[in-house]
């Protein structure tokens, strides 16, 4: 494990706060799946897939991918069951994991700059380990690797209910009660350390967004979810192939983990030891910030992705 290397901050792309960027439906796996182009800049753009985390969608990428589309032709997708995209059948890490193989084969875009936060993390780390032909660069941002603290994650209340029968009918009316507005604040609390960072447009987005979450199939997807995520944190530290953590250690891409000190939702020792665990890692741990640095700081977070792309870039001198 090194330090990431930050790329000068000229390296950016600068635009004003961008809009969501252009989205379409493409069938996926028998389903509708709705992803968003961020269209590279340059002709020197290189494809790059964005993953994001549990209850989230496409749109948390909106402004790292927009500062970094000088060098990079992205594809943000929503998971199923989440955002604009059909629900499925099944929720476990191992599904999304090759749907998003399946994501990048048939798009014709491999080998991609891979980018998951959290969830999303998780899906990236076991596409890579399993598809390192498809993968060129691995950013985890705050991976939700297993880790066995309770206490050190605000959904541990959650955790018992994923054991009833119907725990979907449970949250899908602890969702009902709640206003869009009164559910987007709920989950900026969670996710962010300071609040404060989130501009004018984006709170309107997430509020607007936060809509969706009323859907039929959604307290569904969240809960099946959870309970997929559960069951990865138990298996990795058991024998057997599935286990994350061995997964993680067999990763030969190069990679860089982006952590928060102010998590809330993963525990912030986690960065350290999924840099630790892959061999060519790269760690940025950043101060005064919560689950997800790519919204809440998205400029650094750029820097250090462009400075992992200029590290892959060198020849390695070895032999």
């Amino acid at each position: 494990m090194k330090s990431a290397l930050l790329a000068d901050d000229s390296a950016l792309s600068r635009t004003e706060p961008p809009p969501p960027w252009p989205a379409r439906q493409i069938r996926l796996g028998g389903r509708s799946v709705q992803v968003r182009e961020t269209p590279g800049s340059s002709d020197r753009a290189e494809p790059a897939v964005y993953v994001h985390g549990l209850g989230g969608s496409a749109q948390n990428w909106t402004d790292l991918a927009g500062l970094l589309s000088g060098r990079l032709d992205g594809l943000a997708i929503d998971l199923p069951g989440f955002g604009y995209s059909d629900p499925a059948p099944r929720y476990s890490i191992t599904a999304f994991a090759d749907l998003l193989i399946r994501l990048i084969e048939e798009s014709g875009r491999g080998p991609v700059h891979l980018v998951g936060n959290s969830l999303g993390g998780v899906i990236s780390v076991r596409a890579a380990a399993l598809r390192p032909d498809l993968v060129r660069t691995l950013t985890l941002i705050t991976p939700a690797m297993p880790f066995l603290d309770p206490r050190r994650t605000l959904q541990a209340p959650v955790v018992p209910f994923l054991a009833l029968p119907r725990a979907d009918l449970l949250a899908a009316r602890r969702f009902a009660r709640l206003r869009p507005s009164a559910m987007a604040r709920h989950i900026l609390s969670a996710c962010y350390a300071d609040p404060d960072r989130m501009s004018e447009q984006r709170w309107l987005e997430a509020v607007a967004e936060s809509e969706l979450r009323f859907s039929p199939h959604y307290a569904s997807a969240y809960v099946g979810t959870m309970r997929g995520l559960v069951g990865s944190f138990l298996r990795a530290y058991l024998p057997g192939a599935n286990s994350l953590w061995r997964l993680a250690r067999t990763i030969s891409t190069p990679t860089l983990v982006i952590g928060g000190d102010r998590d809330r939702l993963v525990d912030t020792r986690v960065p350290a030891q999924v840099a630790r665990a892959i061999p060519d890692a790269r760690l940025l741990m950043l101060e005064g910030v919560g689950h997800v640095p790519m919204m809440e700081m998205p400029e650094t977070c750029a820097r250090a992705i462009l400075g992992l792309m200029d590290e892959a870039a060198v020849p390695s001198r070895a032999g």
